[in-house]
């Protein structure tokens, strides 16, 4: 019970702190694509991380939670090395005002299992602080007791690609808008796969597919956008038809918090 109260003053302070409410908002025209995606209004996903090598190539995504934290998924395998660029849009554009980041450290879940892709989360400790923007903002992770249910129209972005046998990803940030399903859905398409660790979203005409790793899957409540889904794997095709599976924040929060409290 004590662990419940704690995340539900941290969740009040969150809110106190105007985290998940973006300065410019998103316009999300319903059902179409990342495959099948549309571009994103310039700055509307303010807490969207793009993941890159010091060359500037992108491999994951992330999410901004503070202004020292990023959270990503385990599989993405980011290292000191890689860089946290913030407040981008267009990736082909050298006039944005974004902020590349240096990774301090990354924590990586301590029971993440790459075979049963369970706990598919790590969090990146940023070298320097993020400094907040009307493009850059944090995401508010959601609440063990915000169980967010099947058929709720959730929203995913990336730069990943936007048909699975492309040779590149796009310059510009894409989303989409996904309903969840719920584990029995989903276990439909994928069976014994699904754990009560992840959560499903999509089947519906989009998908999130290779790229997006580690990104947001955010729903919103009350007028903040939550993260709900860190972006984790699914048809090898991205099938449009096939849901995605993503990390379930709900159940990895409590993890997250501590892990960001005691560095």
């Amino acid at each position: 019970m004590a662990a419940l109260w704690l995340l539900s003053c941290l969740a009040l302070l969150s809110a106190a702190q105007g985290c998940g409410v973006p300065k410019i908002q998103p316009v999300i025209s319903g059902y179409t694509r990342i495959v099948n995606g549309e571009e994103a209004v310039p700055g509307s996903w303010p807490w969207q991380a793009t993941l890159q090598e010091k060359s500037g190539w992108h491999f994951c995504g992330g999410s901004l939670v503070s202004e020292r934290w990023v959270v990503t998924a385990a599989h993405c395998g980011v290292t000191t090395s890689n860089v946290v660029v913030l407040g981008e849009h267009d990736r082909s554009s050298s006039a944005e005002k974004v902020q590349k980041l240096a990774v301090e450290k990354v924590f990586i879940h301590p029971e993440w299992d790459p075979v049963a892709i369970n706990n598919d989360i790590a969090l990146i400790k940023l070298a320097t602080p993020a400094e907040l923007t009307d493009t850059v903002s944090p995401i508010c992770l959601t609440d063990v007791t915000d169980e967010f249910k099947s058929g709720d129209l959730c929203a995913t972005s990336g730069w990943g690609k936007t048909r699975y046998n492309a040779f590149t990803t796009p310059s510009k940030l894409q989303q989409t808008a996904l309903p969840l399903l719920s584990n029995e859905k989903c276990k439909e398409s994928w069976g014994s796969n699904i754990s009560d660790l992840m959560i499903c979203a999509g089947a519906a005409g989009a998908s999130s597919c290779m790229g997006d790793s580690g990104g947001p899957l955010v729903c919103q409540r009350d007028g903040a956008w939550e993260l709900v889904g860190i972006v984790s794997w699914g048809s090898s095709r991205c099938s449009i038809t096939t849901p995605a599976v993503y990390a379930r924040v709900s159940r990895l929060r409590e993890w997250a918090e501590e892990t960001m409290a005691n560095n």
